[in-house]
C-alpha cells in the first residue's frame, strides 16, 4: 500500500471523510443485514463504521471488509459511529497464513483494546503494515511482535525512555532493572521473574533480539506493561493460541 492514497478531506468529526486509507480489526453483527465495523485509519487512527446491508448478497460491501486488506474508506457523520460509504480495496500486501496470521490477529487486538477513538497514529499506522509486510514474508515474527508492541506503547506514552532509567543515568547492561509505570527503569538488587538485565533495555533500544535472554526478558516485559494497562484482563488472542497448543500437546500424547 502507498502513502500516494488520497488525503482526507476533512479531519475528526467532521460531516464526511474521502478515501482515508485503512484497514479492519474487528467487526460484528448490527441488526439484521449490517455490521459494525473497527477499523484502523492513517489519519484518524481507529474508527467505527456502520456498514448498513453489509450481509446481503448483493451488497458493494461484501467480500472487502475483512482484516489485513488494505482499504480506501469513505465515511460521514457527525456521531461516534459513522456511516460507512464507500470501500475500495487497495492491494499491495501479501495474503498472511500459518503463525504469521494468528500473530496478526493478535496485532489487531492489541489496537482494538489498547486505542482509543478518533486519535491520529500515523507513525503507528506505517509501523502496522511494515508489520503485515513482515508477517506475511516469514520474517523474524517475534522480533516482529516486540518492535510493534514498542511502537504502540511508545506512542501511547508507556514505554518508558531506553536510554536512561528513573535516576537519569544511563542504562547499565549488567545492572538489574525494575520498570515502575510512571517513573520508568528502577535499579533493582533484589531481582524478580519481571525484572531485567541492563543488556535487555539496550537490546530493546536497538531492536536487536537476537540474544535468547534479551528475546525471552523482553518478551514478558512488554507483556507485564500490556497486562497492566489492560487492567489484568487477558488477550483473546493468547489465550487461544494457549489453548491451542495445549491440544497439539494432547494430540502428541496420545
Amino acid at each position: 500500500m502507498t502513502e500516494a492514497a488520497k488525503p482526507a478531506r476533512r479531519r475528526g468529526s467532521d460531516a464526511r471523510v474521502d478515501q482515508q486509507p485503512g484497514f479492519v480489526l474487528h467487526s460484528y453483527a448490527w441488526r439484521e443485514t449490517s455490521l459494525i465495523v473497527d477499523v484502523f485509519t492513517r489519519d484518524h487512527g481507529r474508527m467505527a463504521l456502520v456498514a448498513r446491508g453489509a450481509k446481503r448478497p448483493t451488497s458493494h460491501f461484501r467480500g472487502l471488509l475483512d482484516p489485513f486488506c488494505p482499504l480506501s474508506l469513505s465515511w460521514s457523520g457527525r456521531n461516534e459511529i459513522k456511516s460507512l460509504v464507500r470501500v475500495e480495496w487497495l492491494g499491495g500486501l501479501a495474503p498472511l497464513r500459518g503463525d504469521g496470521l494468528f500473530a496478526a490477529f493478535y496485532l489487531n487486538e492489541l489496537l482494538v483494546r489498547l486505542l482509543v477513538r478518533g486519535d491520529a497514529h500515523e507513525q503507528l499506522f506505517r509501523g502496522y503494515i511494515g508489520a503485515l509486510r513482515t508477517l506475511a514474508h516469514g520474517g523474524a515474527q517475534q522480533a516482529c511482535l516486540r518492535g510493534f508492541e514498542m511502537d504502540l506503547l511508545r506512542e501511547m506514552g508507556y514505554l518508558p525512555p531506553l536510554d536512561h532509567g528513573a535516576d537519569g543515568a544511563a542504562i547499565d547492561a549488567m545492572q538489574w532493572y525494575h520498570v515502575d509505570s510512571q517513573r520508568g527503569w528502577l535499579q533493582t538488587d533484589a531481582p524478580d521473574e519481571l525484572s531485567v538485565r541492563g543488556a535487555t533495555v539496550q537490546a530493546m533500544a536497538v531492536r536487536d533480539f537476537t540474544q535468547p535472554q534479551a528475546a525471552q526478558q523482553a518478551k514478558s516485559l512488554l507483556r507485564q506493561l500490556i497486562r497492566y494497562h489492560l487492567n489484568g484482563q487477558p488477550l483473546n488472542t493468547r489465550r487461544i493460541l494457549q489453548d491451542l497448543r495445549a491440544l497439539e500437546t494432547e494430540a502428541l500424547d496420545t
